[in-house]
């Protein structure tokens, strides 16, 4: 026992890659077994996290549960994992998610076994990004997240999912590649690729050189390009434009987690990486994230607004959403050290892990409806409630979530991020507000010409309520989504004391 507890964070990075490589053995006609198989071994990376969070001391200083061994020796590298409050919250919304994401994948029917593989090894890219203490480490976590995700929307999406996948594997690709070259430069310069080192030293390195450039002109080329890789992972406008495609064209539980985890890497990135590491380029290029956050904002909710699928509505509203993440890290750079920081960095990372319960439920929902009628197309919908009753019901729960109405999780997030954001940036604030009204007119829209108006008589007969295993995979969200609004302390309490103690 001793040894499991040791080695919590390896057993939850680990145990879905080792899962995926024993399925390799299980034959490929037994599909129930492949689904079972895939469903039990991501509930256990859950089960450890819990074990994590239950022994986490929210008031100790640093990260826990460290792991640290060489492991490049030559570059310096090292495996070295470990949780702080920020981390540890959304390694619990990954392992969460991912059981619910694969029981929601109970619908694939071809190639069943290399999609659950996929999707195992996509836990572990995700996990990697937030236990890794270690830039390489990182990086190479990093690079795993894309792979899966990329196979998945090619084998398993929509018409359109060639151009999605292209679209979606070159963009992050090429934030990447700026990523790499980034890391690189930093393990040079400061003969490390440590985080916990580079946190001590990085900030007030003055006197290094490289290619005969001032240690500050080096400074800012990697700032540049960490900015770029995760503003396109978040993603930032504009470099959104291929989330619509990449949402709309990925399978159901490819959406889940693409909205409910991977936008959210991009988020981390910000605060684990440009915020400690660059705190005067952050603040001298806030002003410049908080347009462009507030663009993301309002433009976000203008296009989901516009929007006849449904799917697609809501893959808009994600840039919406994420757009409040990025204004309230904005904030933080602008206001390092104050209680307004403090708070819109509570926000922040609040409002992750709730767009995380919201949008995969959204998305869910979305292909609850499309399995059964086969459109998206708003426009052929109409008063389905009379039909779907229990089905009407749940997406209403999750649409007023999304909403972000009060009682719900989706509020306090957004409160603290506009309560830290608006000493800050009031004009930003006020201007993001225009992007709140539109939230509330595309998500009324969608529930009016899905749920209400004229029954649409040709669902008569043929539309069934949503199932048991459906009802399964969106109860625990909703059940998040209504424990975070009614009391938040819970989750605050961790966040907040990481928080304080990074800015």
């Amino acid at each position: 026992m001793d040894w499991i507890f040791n080695h919590l964070v390896t057993l939850i990075l680990f145990i879905p890659t080792l899962a995926a490589l024993l399925m390799l053995f299980l034959p490929a006609a037994k599909i129930t077994l492949l689904r079972w198989w895939a469903f039990i071994a991501s509930l256990i990376p859950f089960l450890l996290s819990l074990v994590v969070w239950a022994r986490f001391d929210a008031d100790g200083k640093g990260f826990q549960f460290v792991e640290h061994t060489i492991w490049y020796r030559s570059l310096n590298a090292s495996y070295h994992l470990g949780v702080d409050g920020i981390s540890l919250t959304l390694v619990v919304l990954t392992t969460f998610l991912t059981p619910l994401a694969i029981l929601a994948s109970y619908s694939i029917q071809e190639r069943v076994k290399a999609y659950m593989i996929l999707f195992l090894l996509l836990e572990t890219g995700m996990l990697g990004v937030f236990l890794s203490l270690d830039l390489l480490l990182f990086f190479v976590f990093w690079e795993i997240g894309l792979v899966p995700m990329y196979f998945l929307i090619n084998q398993w999406g929509g018409s359109n999912r060639n151009y999605a996948s292209l679209k979606f594997i070159l963009y992050t690709m090429g934030g990447s590649l700026g990523l790499l070259l980034s890391i690189q430069l930093m393990g040079v310069v400061a003969g490390t690729y440590d985080l916990p080192l580079l946190f001590e030293r990085w900030a007030n390195l003055k006197e290094a050189t490289l290619l005969g450039m001032p240690t500050e002109t080096v400074k800012s080329i990697i700032f540049w390009a960490f900015v770029v890789a995760f503003a396109i992972k978040v993603p930032v406008w504009p470099f959104h434009t291929w989330l619509p495609d990449a949402h709309t064209e990925a399978p159901t539980a490819g959406s889940m987690i693409l909205a409910g985890v991977l936008l959210k890497l991009g988020g981390y990135g910000f605060l684990r990486l440009v915020l400690p590491l660059f705190p005067q380029q952050a603040h001298q290029f806030a002003g410049y994230l908080a347009l462009l956050a507030t663009l993301a904002v309002i433009l976000g909710a203008l296009g989901a607004w516009a929007q006849k699928d449904f799917k697609r509505l809501v893959a808009y509203s994600s840039i919406n959403h994420m757009g409040f993440v990025v204004l309230g890290i904005a904030a933080a750079a602008w206001a390092a050290g104050t209680e307004n920081a403090v708070i819109a960095v509570n926000g922040a990372v609040l409002q992750m892990v709730t767009h995380g319960l919201s949008s995969a439920g959204m998305f869910f929902l979305v292909g609850v409806i499309y399995e059964r009628t086969h459109t998206r197309n708003l426009e052929e919908y109409g008063g389905l409630f009379t039909l779907v009753p229990v089905y009407g019901g749940i997406l209403l729960f999750v649409a007023m979530g999304s909403l972000g109405l009060p009682g719900l999780a989706g509020f306090v997030s957004e409160f603290l991020v506009i309560r830290g954001v608006w000493p800050v940036f009031t004009l930003a604030t006020a201007l993001s507000m225009i992007g709140l009204f539109f939230t509330g007119a595309y998500i009324l829209k969608a529930l009016r010409q899905v749920l209400h108006g004229p029954l649409n008589e040709r669902w008569v007969g043929h539309l069934t309520e949503i199932n048991l295993r459906e009802i399964v995979v969106i109860a625990p969200m909703m059940a998040l989504m209504l424990l975070i609004g009614v009391y938040p302390a819970w989750i605050l309490d961790v966040i907040n004391r990481a928080v304080m103690m990074w800015f």
